[in-house]
C-alpha cells in the first residue's frame, strides 16, 4: 500500500501522466457505455440494416455544426400518422366507403433546403386497394399535386424523383421548389418561411381498410458525428469502434510484450539450444514484414478482427524486444542474489517467475503502455486498405468509406476528422501516460 502512495505521489508530478490518464479512463467509460448502451448485434443492425436507417439523411453534417453563429441548416423532420392518431380524422360515406384524411404540418425557418423529401404510405386491405390524392401546400397558398391513385400495402414516393412536379416548378429539384420563394432572384432560390403543409385525402372501399402515412423531411445535419453516403449514423461506429480499437490494442501489447519477456528470461536461463532456437526464430522473424502477411492473410484466409490479432500477437512475441530483453537477463543472471537463490534450492521457475522477470517489469510497464497505440493504429490501417473486420463498424472502416467516397473533396471534413481525432487523442493518451511511468521507473530519466 505504502509503495502505491510513494508511486502515485511520484506521478502527480508530472501533469502530462494526469493528462495521458484522464484520456486513457474516458476512452474506457465509452467503450464501457458503448457496451452496455449498443451490444455488439445491436450495433451490426444499425450499420447493415437498409429499414434501420431509412429516416436518416445521405451525408449530413453532425447538428452541433448548427451552433455556429452563421448557419442555420435544416434538421431532420419525421411525421408518423400512426404515432400521432390526431393527424388523421375519418369520415363515413356508406357502409364499406370511408373518408381519410391525414395533415402533416411544420414550421420551417432554416435558411437552406432540405436534403430530400419521401412520403411512406401503408394501406390494409382485402381486394380492393384505398386511392389517395397527395398534395403539398406552400405558406402563401400554392397547392402541388404529389400523388393520385391507388396505395398498396407498403409505397413510397420519393418526391424529389416526380417528374412532372419538376416540371411545374420549372425544371427545378422539387426538393427545392417546394420551398422556394417565387419573389426570389431568377437563379437564386431562397427559402420561403412559414407553415407547411402536406395534405392526403385518402378513400377506403372496404370496411376495414385504412391509410397510414410517413413523412420524412431529411435535413443537411443529422446526429453528434453526421451521416454517410448510405445514410448511416456515423456516431454509432465512432461509439462502438472504442471497443475493438482499445481490445486490439491492449490484447496485442499484453500477447506480444509479457509472452516476449517470459521466452527472454527463459532463454536465457535455460542457455544452450533453448536460447538458441528462441534467436534464430526471432532472427527469421525479424526479417519478415508483417503487414504484407497480414494482407496475405486477409486475402486468402480470413479478415476478421480475432484472426488478425492472432496474427500480430504471434509476430510481435519473437520480435527485436527479445534481444533487448536478453541483454538485462544475461547480466540479472549473473546477480549474487540469483546464486544465492540456486543455492538454497530454488527451482527454474522460480527463479525465472520470483526473481528475474520482477528486475526488469519497470522497464516493461512503461514500454507496455506506449507500445499499445501502434496497434491500435495498425488496426485501423488494414481497415483503411480494405482489411478490417467485414461485420463490425470501427474507426478505420469509417475512415475507408470517407476515402473511398472522396470526403474530402466534397467538403464533408466531419467524415474524416471525428474517426481520425479519436485515434489521435488515443494515441496521445497512452503515450503521455506511458512516457511520465518511463520517468517514475528510470530515475535517471527524471528531472532535476
Amino acid at each position: 500500500m505504502n509503495r502505491f502512495i510513494s508511486f502515485a505521489r511520484e506521478l502527480k508530478r508530472y501533469p502530462s501522466a494526469i493528462a495521458g490518464l484522464v484520456l486513457i479512463a474516458l476512452f474506457l467509460a465509452l467503450a464501457l457505455y458503448s457496451l452496455i448502451m449498443v451490444p455488439q448485434s445491436h450495433a451490426v443492425q444499425l450499420w447493415r440494416a437498409g429499414i434501420a436507417r431509412r429516416d436518416s439523411p445521405r451525408n449530413a453534417r453532425p447538428v452541433w455544426y448548427n451552433a455556429l453563429p452563421w448557419v442555420n441548416l435544416p434538421r431532420t423532420l419525421v411525421l408518423d400518422s400512426a404515432e400521432h392518431p390526431e393527424l388523421k380524422r375519418y369520415r363515413e360515406i356508406s357502409e364499406e366507403h370511408n373518408e381519410i384524411e391525414i395533415a402533416f404540418e411544420f414550421d420551417y425557418h432554416y435558411d437552406a433546403f432540405p436534403r430530400e423529401l419521401n412520403l411512406f404510405l401503408r394501406s390494409e386491405y382485402e381486394s380492393r386497394r384505398p386511392f389517395a390524392s397527395v398534395r403539398w401546400v406552400t405558406p402563401d397558398g400554392r397547392s402541388f399535386s404529389l400523388s393520385d391513385g391507388g396505395v398498396d400495402r407498403e409505397q413510397s414516393i420519393r418526391i424529389d424523383q416526380l417528374r412532372g412536379l419538376r416540371r411545374e416548378l420549372g425544371d427545378v429539384a422539387p426538393r427545392v421548389g417546394l420551398f422556394a420563394d417565387p419573389a426570389s432572384a431568377e437563379g437564386v432560390p431562397q427559402v420561403l418561411h412559414g407553415t407547411y403543409r402536406v395534405e392526403i385525402e385518402g378513400v377506403s372501399f372496404e370496411p376495414d381498410s385504412d391509410i397510414e402515412a410517413r413523412f420524412v423531411r431529411y435535413g443537411q445535419v443529422h446526429g453528434l458525428a453526421g451521416t454517410d453516403h448510405i445514410r448511416r449514423d456515423i456516431a454509432v461506429a465512432l461509439l462502438f469502434g472504442t471497443r475493438p480499437a482499445l481490445a486490439f490494442g491492449i490484447l496485442a501489447a499484453v500477447g506480444s510484450t509479457v509472452t516476449t519477456l517470459v521466452l527472454a528470461a527463459v532463454g536465457v536461463w535455460f542457455r544452450g539450444k533453448v536460447d538458441a532456437a528462441i534467436q534464430r526464430v526471432t532472427e527469421v522473424n525479424m526479417v519478415l514484414p508483417l503487414l504484407p502477411v497480414l494482407v496475405m492473410v486477409g486475402t486468402l484466409y480470413s479478415r476478421s478482427i480475432w484472426v488478425m490479432l492472432g496474427v500480430v500477437i504471434l509476430f510481435g512475441i519473437f520480435s527485436a524486444g527479445i534481444k533487448t530483453y536478453r541483454a538485462m537477463f544475461l547480466q540479472i543472471r549473473e546477480l549474487a542474489y540469483i546464486e544465492a537463490a540456486r543455492a538454497y534450492g530454488a527451482g527454474n521457475t522460480r527463479i525465472i517467475f520470483r526473481y528475474m522477470i520482477p528486475k526488469v517489469l519497470p522497464t516493461l510497464i512503461p514500454s507496455f503502455v506506449t507500445v499499445i497505440p501502434s496497434f491500435v493504429f495498425l488496426e485501423a490501417t488494414l481497415a483503411m486498405i480494405g482489411l478490417g473486420d467485414p461485420v463490425l463498424p470501427t474507426w478505420g472502416k469509417v475512415l475507408e468509406d470517407a476515402y473511398r467516397n472522396g470526403a474530402l473533396y466534397r467538403g464533408q471534413y466531419y467524415w474524416v476528422l471525428l474517426p481520425s481525432s479519436l485515434l489521435i487523442l488515443t494515441g496521445l493518451g497512452f503515450a503521455m501516460f506511458g512516457f511520465a511511468l518511463d520517468r517514475v521507473f528510470n530515475p535517471r530519466l527524471r528531472e532535476r
